[in-house]
């Protein structure tokens, strides 16, 4: 199941013996995670009743003696047991041994401790690519555990309604463009996702408006964000907008011979796109997804409005300046600063 079903069985229903977290997402997981501890534990038995271990230094056997193991002062108890994915065994190891520990948590399971919940966190893997199939080992080594919940990154999709939702009980009026800008610019990281929206509202006080330009001042790694502002600085023929952006680079303490990597990959897009013949963001994002480059729906827009913005003789001579200026800026020179100043008055 997914979180947002567990957190509605664990609303209505008794709590199980046990309970696996599967997958990296760390925000829904720590979500969840505080809603058991809640459900398991009243405040006045956190104390005594919550008890952690780690299977990188402990065994399972350990875990599930301290499940039976009863206690005068807390009737009801929360075992949190992380990095579960090293319990386990290695091949030869499960041979040696008659009783494995997938045996022994089977066993335990049939008759478990009262008022006792074990949750079993394995965070290390993904649902995807090199990772499915040791994931799916162990849900298979877990699979005695009555509740799985699966855990995986968010899509860039999901990411963008969580952000919505999250603006909105934070009091912040974004529209659509800059919720895909910070999503962008987060890589669809719900934990960071939550954390600047927070920055975001402690930020805007009583009632401040969020611009584009606080999200590139304020996010970290919004990068790509700002260089694209460049980008759309150049391609209006704003100078003054161009070096205001170039001193946010600078500001940021942006290595620039990589902010030109992104103005040449911008650049190299737009003129894919306009040699193609492509007409708007639909026929972009589908055009770049079909050929395997990654493409999202803010991306596309900003590879459109950039092929509107220079013709092709315009792109790729601005391609040849950028390759100008990065040799530039690897060779001796004064100031970095300086040698972007003429790209951005030569383009």
């Amino acid at each position: 199941m997914h979180c947002e079903q567990f957190l509605a069985q664990l609303r209505r229903g008794p709590l199980a013996p046990a309970y696996l977290f599967l997958g990296p997402e760390p925000y829904q997981r720590g979500l969840a995670r505080r809603a058991l501890t809640e459900r398991a534990l009243r405040p006045d038995e956190l104390q005594d009743g919550l008890a952690s271990h780690d299977l990188e230094e402990s065994s399972l056997d350990v875990v599930l003696d301290d499940a039976r193991s009863l206690s005068l002062f807390a009737p009801n108890r929360l075992i949190l047991v992380s990095r579960a994915e090293a319990a386990l065994p290695r091949a030869r190891a499960a041979e040696e041994r008659e009783d494995s520990p997938q045996d022994s948590l089977a066993a335990y399971l049939k008759s478990p401790s009262p008022g006792v919940t074990i949750l079993f966190e394995a965070a290390r893997y993904d649902f995807e690519g090199e990772d499915k199939t040791k994931i799916e080992r162990v849900r298979k080594f877990y699979a005695s555990v009555p509740v799985q919940v699966d855990f995986p990154h968010f899509t860039s999709q999901a990411a963008q309604a969580l952000a919505q939702q999250l603006a909105r009980q934070a009091g912040l009026n974004l529209d659509h463009a800059l919720i895909e800008m910070l999503v962008e610019a987060l890589g669809a990281d719900a934990a960071r996702i939550a954390t600047e929206i927070e920055k975001l509202r402690l930020y805007a006080g009583e009632g401040k408006p969020i611009t584009a330009e606080d999200i590139i001042e304020l996010v970290p790694d919004a990068r790509a964000s700002t260089v694209f502002a460049l980008v759309a600085a150049l391609g209006r023929g704003d100078r003054p907008r161009a070096m205001d952006v170039l001193d946010t680079l600078i500001r940021q303490g942006e290595y620039l011979p990589l902010a030109l990597t992104f103005l040449a990959t911008q650049f190299r897009l737009a003129l894919v796109a306009r040699e193609a013949g492509l007409k708007n963001p639909q026929q972009i994002q589908s055009h770049f997804s079909g050929h395997g480059t990654p493409m999202w729906r803010a991306r596309a827009e900003q590879v459109h409005q950039t092929l509107t913005a220079f013709t092709a003789p315009q792109l790729r001579a601005a391609l040849k300046k950028i390759f100008d200026a990065d040799r530039a800026l690897r060779d001796a020179r004064p100031d970095d600063r300086v040698v972007m100043e003429n790209f951005i008055f030569s383009l």
